[in-house]
């Protein structure tokens, strides 16, 4: 019984956080989209920017909520893939901008493409310490 409590309100923290999550990601896409095709207001960017950083604010609380509902070793996996992506995001973000700044490479260093390390990286590590701990 005390089974099923625990892996419906991880159930539930998890709904939350991939709420938070989306609700993020759509104001990042109002922002930037927003101000590109609807409106070229500094206001009005102001404005979403302060949402965006608000909602952001909620999915981290959100995520610190999900991770302490987690058992042990789930909290292990979580953390050893967080350690191992902000390792590879610090290493190829740097080693990215430096390309940028020695015009090695043409176009500007954009953290888009650092986001998409960043996530990648996660989820192939959180997979491969699942199989390593199962």
């Amino acid at each position: 019984m005390k089974n099923n409590k625990l892996t419906a309100r991880n159930k539930r923290k998890s709904i939350n956080l991939a709420l938070w999550t989306a609700a993020w990601v759509l104001t990042i896409a109002l922002v930037s989209f927003g101000y590109k095709f609807c409106y070229q207001s500094p206001v009005i960017s102001i404005i979403t920017i302060s949402v965006n950083l608000l909602i952001g604010i909620g999915m981290i609380i959100a995520n610190m909520k999900y991770l302490n509902g987690l058992d042990e070793l789930q909290r292990k996996i979580s953390l050893e893939a967080m350690g191992i992506t902000l390792g590879v995001t610090l290493v190829v973000g740097l080693g990215y901008s430096m390309l940028d700044t020695t015009n090695v490479i043409s176009n500007d260093a954009e953290i888009s493409y650092l986001v998409i390390v960043m996530g990648l990286t996660y989820i192939v590590a959180t997979v491969i310490n699942n199989i390593k701990y199962k």
